[in-house]
């Protein structure tokens, strides 16, 4: 029998991507830290940029502003973050991960229903379910 090497190299990285997305499913308490820590920040992030209206008919921060801002979120972010042994960057790295398991997320959640009402009351309108926004948060 002749083994077909285009074959063989498709069923190896068939493997290799199978078995990597089950190594990167989220544990159970990666979860809840991670879900609560999304509720946190988008809490944060909610009450940082109410009455920022007045950006919305296409005037922009200036670029001084937008770095000041940067610093007074990381600010607010690096305390938050560190109550659940976090960082701003593994925050960032993570999160997008930790929340594509669904099944993981939806399951804390409907054990924690204070939790639910309140990741349920985030405006995804403007950060997306996955962790992202167009904010970077």
């Amino acid at each position: 029998m002749v083994i077909n090497p285009a074959r063989l190299m498709s069923g190896i990285l068939s493997a290799v991507v199978l078995c990597g997305g089950i190594g990167r499913a989220a544990e159970p308490a990666e979860v809840e830290k991670f879900v609560n820590a999304r509720v946190e920040v988008g809490e944060l992030m909610t009450s940082y940029f109410q009455g920022w209206e007045r950006y919305g008919e296409g005037q922009r921060p200036s670029p001084e502003r937008m770095e000041e801002m940067r610093a007074e979120i990381n600010a607010k972010l690096e305390p938050l973050l560190a109550k659940y042994d976090l960082t701003v960057e593994s925050y960032r790295q993570r999160i997008k991960d930790v929340l594509a398991d669904e099944a993981a997320v939806k399951g804390y959640l409907s054990q924690h229903p204070d939790v639910k009402k309140r990741y349920d009351a985030l405006p995804f309108d403007r950060m997306r379910r996955d962790g992202g926004s167009g904010r970077a948060f």
